[in-house]
């Protein structure tokens, strides 16, 4: 063959390319709007075909793609230099709430500030505390030693023990987790692990006399779901029927009775994977979990490529604060967990897990696009 005929073919396409210098990953891209493809098809049949609630859902997704896209053309550079001053911000924030919070079905969450829409500063926490911790490691040697893992689990547990008594569970264990993890990647070692677990085992008992009573109700709820068949344990025993009803392929989307009759509550918000569960069946809920798993997967390879120690601890806490998000929604409603609020990622209802979760995976593509430069 003549020489001029032996080029190389592609090996990527001109849209892959093209995302590339836009520093999306194309793969993560793909599976993240696969899962809000399915999102959106699930939330038109939870919310009885209401194309109102269902147009609301795409303009605050897309909001949170385009915060995404933003997040992801910043150096990481910026990240680090900013995370202590981020984390500081909402630490104040966190404490403007206990007096100047505004007040909403019984909990006190967020903050009207003049000129600014009403906004919840613990969501600001699910980044800032996995980004602060990573910042801290990053100029010290690895594995921590026993000083500097305590200095991280004083940044973990500080804002969560400001958001818990808000009451709001859920987000405080989102940013727990989120600080966890961080140390948990650092190296640390297992016996410290071991010992940090037992210590927190030894010390759990106390959180009973710092919980709200409502709280209190769906720990118990949890225990024993038919203390209170009709009130308190109504939405598990609800969610377990939807869910068992489906079987392994489900009565067909628009078709459950548990969800399209109301006996399922907040069908399109905490508890949303039920009305998978009953209209799509094993089928419906494996798939959905196979595409978080490719999400977690990739967005972990992602941050484990990351050329220093920032990028690698800061994509991985991101990543597994989106993981969190899914173990304990599905472990929530299928009565494994405790019911602490927490939204099914992209899937639910709502657009602040959202913002703050894709804002998340902004910073794990920038660390990945310009730590690849």
């Amino acid at each position: 063959m003549p020489l001029d005929y032996a080029r190389p073919m592609p090996t990527t396409g001109a849209s892959e390319r093209a995302l590339v210098r836009l520093h999306l990953d194309p793969w993560l891209l793909l599976a993240l709007g696969a899962i809000v493809a399915f999102g959106l098809l699930v939330l038109y049949s939870a919310s009885h075909r209401d194309l109102g609630t269902l147009a609301n859902q795409a303009l605050r997704l897309g909001g949170a793609f385009a915060v995404m896209f933003v997040a992801a053309q910043l150096n990481p550079r910026i990240y680090l230099r900013w995370a202590p001053a981020l984390y500081v911000l909402g630490i104040v924030l966190l404490i403007a709430v206990l007096f100047f919070g505004t007040t909403a079905m019984g909990a006190r969450r967020w903050l009207d500030l003049p000129g600014l829409p009403r906004f919840q500063p613990s969501e600001v926490m699910k980044v800032a505390v996995p980004l602060a911790i990573a910042w801290y490691f990053h100029a010290r040697p690895l594995p921590p030693r026993i000083r500097h893992v305590l200095v991280a689990l004083g940044l973990c547990i500080v804002p969560t023990a400001l958001i818990v008594p808000q009451p709001d569970l859920g987000t405080g264990v989102m940013v727990a987790a989120g600080g966890v993890a961080v140390i948990v990647m650092s190296g640390i070692r297992w016996r410290i692990v071991g010992a940090l677990i037992l210590v927190a085992a030894l010390a759990s008992p106390a959180m009973w006399f710092v919980m709200t009573d409502y709280q209190k109700g769906r720990v118990l709820t949890f225990l024993d779901p038919g203390r209170q068949p009709q009130d308190a344990g109504w939405n598990i025993i609800q969610s377990k029927t939807a869910i068992g009803s489906g079987g392994f392929s489900g009565k067909d989307l628009f078709n459950g009775t548990q969800s399209q009759l109301d006996f399922l509550p907040e069908s399109q918000t905490d508890f949303i994977i039920a009305v998978i569960g009953e209209e799509l069946g094993l089928v419906g809920i494996t798939l959905l979990l196979v595409l978080y798993l490719l999400v977690v997967a990739r967005a972990m390879l992602m941050a484990t490529r990351a050329r220093d120690t920032f990028g690698r601890l800061a994509g991985g806490g991101l990543t597994l604060v989106f993981f969190a998000y899914v173990f304990v929604n599905v472990g929530m409603v299928s009565g494994l967990l405790p019911v602490v609020g927490v939204p099914l990622p992209l899937v639910s209802y709502g657009g602040t897990s959202a913002l703050t979760l894709l804002l998340g995976f902004g910073i794990v593509m920038s660390i990945h696009a310009h730590g690849n430069r």
